[in-house]
């Protein structure tokens, strides 16, 4: 018996669907593998984790993997920290935002931790270490001096005498050193309460001799950061020299390149940047200074700079003015010491190129954050904030799919009176959108102009420290790390921890639901390959937004259920428009 040409066809159209589907379920297998491979470099996903479940309570990590940008094997020639630091005299530093000490021997500031970062999430967990004395490990320090010849100018090794015990804001501290052949060297260190110090280097020259003398500043660096660079989020050396803002020079720049990056400029910044730390050194404004990042004989990473040649004559004394700022990188106080004369100092964070939507993104979600006293609710805000201005571009979106709905049944005929003839049914189906004004692709405007949004949310969760470690609710407690809570291993009942790509938080399998439920609400798409591809990608995006910050899934999770609302209620307002007749009533012309 010969098969019918309905039979053949029917399953040509079911082989056809069924290779579809295959096809789909491979590219979303390549999409879910292909990202966890790459993310980490393009997109890096969220700080390390800082939580963990077990017998379904949420507990901190003991010892989460550190962001403070200073972890590196101990070499056997390192000594403690504590015994490195009372092994030479030292000012104390005290202020709001940093403790520490200045080592009287080479005038160092070598010792310094920010107060009000800690280390994780943990009760009574240790404030962040930024700077490290030589010896010790993870070694990061600065210091400030003069160089010359013909002259005995301080050293490492020179040890200063201190003018008081202890440097806090509004009592600066003098260090001086006073030569063989008389001449007096004086540093008068000034702090603010957050993160700026102020050197006035000061010589007095009481010989009967004219001297020559440049005045330098150096930032030195044992190890590379813990943090991880992308096109996203630049970490390693970092300058804002000649008015540029240069974030290509990398760790791997300077381990290539023995001589370094050396550049004149007048006054700007340089130095090293983490994720969310920055060690700058600031020349005297508008001074023409030679500034130099380079990978020292020693192995340490150098940031420097060396003003111009100057002669203090005999009896006279010569001053200039220099900065260091060591800290967080808060806004609220980079955009101070821009207004104090520091030229684009909030260039240490890495914006990126849509800093113009960013920054407003920023500033509306902290205003939000100081109201509610919450961040996590600070988001929820923002998505409805979000919402409200799309709605005008919502609701003409939903008209039009509207539309598309109405027309189902017309379509629906079409595809079947040209089922054999794919080019014929396409034009007729385009027909029909003309005659009947309807925009398939007007549904997705709402979720294109969302990204902007979302990517904007993802760079300031990313690269702003005031998001971390911030809790939400419940299992939530730091929105700058991944959701912990998983069915994988049964909400932690289950002793073991699933690996990072099965992983899926409570917050990223909602995403997949609401999405899914969101795509359900829109009209069918004409193709069966778009239908199969538009009814996996939550599942896709499920697995895909896993490793990313709570924050971020907390934002999407919120998005889809306002517009799923948005979507019922506005259906319910176009209900005459969106109710189409039944396919019997429905007449197309030959």
């Amino acid at each position: 018996m010969t098969p019918s040409r309905e039979f053949l066809t029917r399953g040509s159209f079911e082989l056809g669907n069924n290779r579809n589907m295959m096809l789909a379920l491979v590219l979303s297998a390549l999409v879910i593998l292909g990202w966890s491979f790459v993310s980490t470099r393009l997109f890096p996903p969220a700080l390390p984790q800082t939580q963990k479940v077990e017998d379904g309570k949420v507990k901190p990590i003991a010892n989460p993997a550190s962001d403070s940008g200073t972890i590196a094997p101990t070499p056997a020639a390192l000594r403690n920290l504590s015994q490195v630091l009372t092994e030479s005299p030292r000012v104390a530093i005290r202020t709001p935002s940093l403790e520490g000490s200045i080592n009287l021997k080479g005038a160092r500031l070598d010792d310094l931790v920010m107060v009000r970062q800690s280390e994780s999430i943990n009760t009574g967990a240790k404030p962040v270490r930024l700077l490290s004395p030589a010896g010790a490990r993870g070694s990061y320090f600065s210091q400030f001096g003069w160089a010359g010849q013909g002259v005995a100018v301080p050293d490492a090794n020179t040890v200063w005498t201190p003018s008081a015990s202890t440097l806090t804001p509004g009592k600066p501290v003098t260090l001086s050193w006073t030569n063989p052949t008389g001449q007096r060297f004086e540093q008068i260190i000034a702090i603010d309460d957050g993160y700026l110090f102020t050197i006035r280097q000061r010589v007095a020259n009481l010989s009967a001799d004219a001297i020559a003398l440049r005045s330098y500043g150096l930032v030195s660096r044992a190890d590379k950061s813990a943090d991880v660079t992308s096109w996203t989020s630049h970490v390693g050396p970092i300058s804002y020299l000649d008015g540029i803002a240069d974030y290509g020079v990398d760790w791997e720049t300077l381990d290539e390149d023995k001589a370094g990056i050396t550049r004149d400029s007048r006054g700007g910044w340089l130095g090293f940047t983490d994720k969310y730390w920055l060690t700058a050194l600031v020349p005297a404004s508008g001074a023409p200074v030679e500034a130099s990042l380079r990978k020292s004989a020693s192995g340490a990473y150098q940031a420097d700079y060396a003003g111009q040649p100057f002669t203090v004559a005999p009896g006279q004394a010569v001053s200039n003015e220099v900065r260091l700022f060591a800290g967080a990188k808060e806004k609220k106080w980079l955009d101070m010491y821009e207004t104090a004369g520091i030229t684009k100092l909030s260039k240490s964070i890495d914006w990126g190129w849509f800093e113009w939507f960013m920054r407003p993104i920023f500033d509306l979600l902290n205003w939000l954050f100081k109201i509610t006293g919450n961040f996590g609710v600070a988001i929820i805000c923002l998505t409805f904030i979000v919402r409200l201005l799309m709605f005008p571009i919502a609701d003409r979106g939903f008209r039009s799919m509207a539309a598309m709905r109405r027309i189902q049944p017309k379509m629906k005929l079409l595809q079947e009176r040209h089922k054999d003839d794919k080019p014929r049914q396409q034009q007729e189906i385009l027909k029909l959108y003309k005659d009947e004004k309807a925009n398939p692709a007007a549904g997705c405007l709402p979720i294109l102009l969302q990204i902007p949004v979302f990517y904007a949310l993802y760079k300031v969760l990313m690269v702003s420290v005031e998001m971390r470690h911030q809790p939400f609710a419940l299992w939530i407690k730091d929105l700058s790390a991944p959701d912990p809570l998983t069915p994988v291993n049964l909400f932690g009942f289950l002793d073991f921890t699933p690996p990072s790509l099965l992983a899926l938080g409570v917050l990223p399998i909602l995403l997949g639901v609401t999405m899914w439920m969101q795509f359900k609400l829109n009209p069918q798409q004409g193709d069966p390959v778009q239908q199969q591809i538009f009814s996996i990608m939550p599942w896709v995006l499920m697995f895909v937004m896993a490793p990313f910050a709570a924050g971020l899934q907390l934002y999407w999770v919120v998005s889809n259920i306002l517009t799923i609302a948005q979507q019922k209620w506005l259906y319910h307002r176009y209900d005459a428009e969106m109710n189409p007749p039944t396919a019997e009533a429905v007449v197309v012309k030959k």
